[in-house]
């Protein structure tokens, strides 16, 4: 057995029943939630995000829920940072950290470390952001492809935040940012074969989607139809109102929420803001089910199975987690 403490993750991509499985495995385990998803950090982002309510969160308590204002941006290295601490303090205290969320690039930034880009430079984002109001975006896009094309395949020409990051770690460090990943890569396999731990836990790694994709994308769709009931575009309506908030935020490019942004911008209709949210999501999934292929020693649920705590339970047994 590992003489390394325990930790779960609880992967799956959007609407796949992460959250009522987690809850599930709190009332029959030590553990302690942290959430991993980008969006739901922020503050006054409820509906859009399917954030638990108030009562689930009363009586199940997330880290990381709630933490940021939507003015504030968020990376995988805060997530590092603050996860790391989290689930230090719940070891600590003899239970079991939690982990359960759709943001896979949190989940792979916590288990393999993240490469050493370089800071920020002020300078050199001024002068991208010159080029960007010259030239426009798709000059600097075909920039980055001349450069890094696997990041520009990556990234689209209208999502300026990660454009300009790419370009600005070469232009600071003379390396592209695949370049700089595959080289944290290699490192992180030299750690591994050597026995070095990146995450220093024991950590079991649950799945859970609907066997069926079709089904996923029924559940995907209700949700979204869901949320526009409940009041998601008030929700919105009362983040545009605030003045400070916009487009380039990576709050609100989330998932849903520009979609309706552009609607209250008059930008689409409410039929092509529904539709185009819900294929929104449902691309979201599928990247998201391209993460988890790449996972090895995953153990997969199916979402509509009736018996995935004790499944989950058993798997958590055999791998030595509940010792």
């Amino acid at each position: 057995m590992s003489a390394l403490p325990p930790a779960i993750f609880l992967m799956g991509p959007t609407a796949a029943g992460k959250t009522d499985l987690a809850m599930e495995l709190t009332q029959a385990l030590p553990c302690e939630l942290i959430s991993v998803d980008s969006a739901l950090v922020y503050r006054g982002m409820d509906i859009g995000t399917a954030k638990p309510s108030k009562e689930q969160l009363a009586e199940f308590p997330h880290r990381l829920i709630d933490i940021l204002d939507p003015a504030q941006s968020y990376s995988a290295a805060d997530f590092r940072s603050d996860a790391l601490a989290a689930m230090a303090d719940i070891t600590s205290r003899g239970k079991i950290p939690l982990l359960v969320g759709g943001t896979m690039l949190y989940f792979k930034a916590l288990q393999d470390g993240l490469a050493d880009m370089p800071p920020a430079d002020p300078i050199v984002r001024a002068h991208l952001e010159a080029e960007a109001a010259a030239l426009g975006w798709q000059d600097l896009h075909d920039q980055l492809a001349e450069i890094d094309p696997v990041s520009a395949a990556r990234i689209h020409p209208n999502d300026p935040q990660r454009l300009i990051r790419a370009l600005e770690v070469y232009r600071v460090s003379g390396m592209s940012m695949t370049a700089h990943r595959e080289q944290q890569t290699a490192q992180s396999t030299e750690a591994a074969a050597s026995g070095r731990h990146q995450l220093p836990y024991t950590v079991a790694k649950l799945a859970i989607a609907p066997v069926d994709r079709h089904l996923l994308h029924e559940r995907i769709t209700q949700r979204f139809l869901q949320m526009l009931e409940q009041g998601f575009v008030d929700e919105v309506l009362a983040l545009r109102a605030r003045g400070d908030l916009h487009t380039g935020l990576s709050s609100i490019r989330a998932v849903g929420y520009r979609q309706v942004w552009d609607h209250l911008d008059g930008e689409l209709t409410w039929d092509q803001m529904q539709e185009r949210g819900i294929i929104a999501t449902r691309q979201l999934a599928k990247r998201q089910f391209t993460w988890l292929r790449s996972w090895q020693d995953l153990q997969w649920l199916d979402s509509l199975a009736c018996d995935n705590l004790p499944r989950a339970l058993k798997y958590l047994g055999s791998v030595s987690i509940l010792s």
